[in-house]
């Protein structure tokens, strides 16, 4: 099975129906392309189906034409590229329902990868027998809410973030692809750059723990605008440190994360506490309406656990990030480091800090 150049009215696939997947939806449709989605529940792929359009608001205005499939056969013999917009912990059930229908002419691209989610998936399919099929991920490009089926508010697009592959020659093999959908994405150094490279994993989840009595008394509070003063910041950045020597050990450097936000927004400040009170945003973005949110659910598991794992194999401390991981389990009740996304689960169980250099210069 082959597919044809990318062009305008080329089918484009987009797994998910939430937030990310009607912004994307909107998105690729503006630029020509036609969206497919694949939607899993079937209550919403039922509503969706009989609007066979997306709303959007904000930056982006105007009625969107869909297509809806609840097959993931009639996906995959469609769409040669496709989204996976669903949360990370999703991404292996997805993965094991595509699985039988995807071959080498595909390529995936998870949008929201979190750490290596490329890796993840590619060693997953390799597991069930599927070998060939390219695996990219980025960072979620939009800030945006689903506020109904159908409709989506879009407050925010990034102008800019990295992608990367799970090694550095399938990244090259692939510069360009990501591009033509998004004219501000860069190849990364190596995926672990791209995975750190992450400012929703940086702050999330200590911001849920500095605030967390308040969000469990149901005080809302901007969460960015809000979430830090003058002091409290410190920790955020002690937190980006971490990730700094993390980054450092594996052959690649981070971009600041107040420079990361003006890349991001455009928001040209002098301190990260300023750039986080000022990119336009951020002034929508209200806290969770719990503890037990996605901001820990999501970001430790995907991306503070790897990253930990990682730093002590190049024995790099992380005291920070282990304080947040630490008081994050203790508060949700979760063992992250059992189902997180585990250096096994990426392929590289039992693996030296120079092997895992070596095996992503590939």
């Amino acid at each position: 099975m082959s597919y044809p150049e990318l062009t305008p009215d080329t089918k484009i696939g987009i797994v998910g129906s939430g937030n990310s997947a009607s912004a994307l939806a909107c998105y690729l449709r503006h630029l020509g392309y036609a969206p497919v989605m694949f939607v899993r529940n079937e209550t919403r792929a039922r509503r969706l189906s009989e609007l066979k359009k997306i709303q959007a608001s904000g930056e982006l205005v105007g009625e969107f034409e869909i297509e809806v499939v609840t097959c993931p056969q009639e996906l995959c013999q469609n769409c040669g590229i496709i989204f996976f917009t669903t949360q990370a912990n999703d991404y292996i059930d997805v993965a094991e329902r595509l699985a039988p229908f995807l071959g080498s002419p595909h390529r995936l691209i998870l949008f929201s990868s979190k750490f290596a989610g490329s890796l993840e998936v590619s060693f997953f399919l390799q597991t069930q027998g599927v070998n060939g099929v390219t695996v990219l991920e980025t960072d979620a490009l939009f800030a945006c809410r689903a506020e109904s089926v159908g409709s989506v508010w879009i407050r925010g697009i990034k102008k800019w973030t990295l992608y990367s592959g799970g090694i550095n020659s399938l990244t090259e093999r692939n510069r360009g692809l990501l591009e033509s959908f998004f004219p501000g994405l860069q190849p990364a150094q190596n995926v672990i750059q791209r995975g750190l490279t992450d400012f929703g994993a940086l702050a999330h989840p200590l911001t849920v723990l500095l605030n967390m009595n308040d969000i469990d008394r149901k005080r809302s509070f901007l969460f960015y605008y809000e979430g830090y003063t003058e002091k409290t910041v410190a920790l955020l950045e002690s937190m980006e440190r971490d990730f700094g020597r993390v980054a450092e050990a594996y052959g690649t450097s981070l971009i600041p994360a107040q420079e990361l936000l003006n890349r991001y927004y455009g928001c040209n400040t002098s301190s990260l506490l300023e750039a986080m009170r000022t990119v336009p945003n951020y002034r929508f973005s209200q806290s969770p309406d719990r503890v037990d949110s996605r901001y820990l659910q999501e970001d430790v598991p995907y991306t503070l656990i790897p990253v930990r794992q990682l730093a002590r194999i190049a024995g790099i401390d992380t005291p920070m990030l282990d304080a947040v991981v630490t008081m994050a389990s203790a508060v949700t009740g979760q063992d992250f480091e059992g189902r997180g996304r585990t250096l096994a689960r990426l392929g590289w169980a039992g693996l030296s800090h120079q092997e895992i250099l070596d095996t992503m210069a590939s």
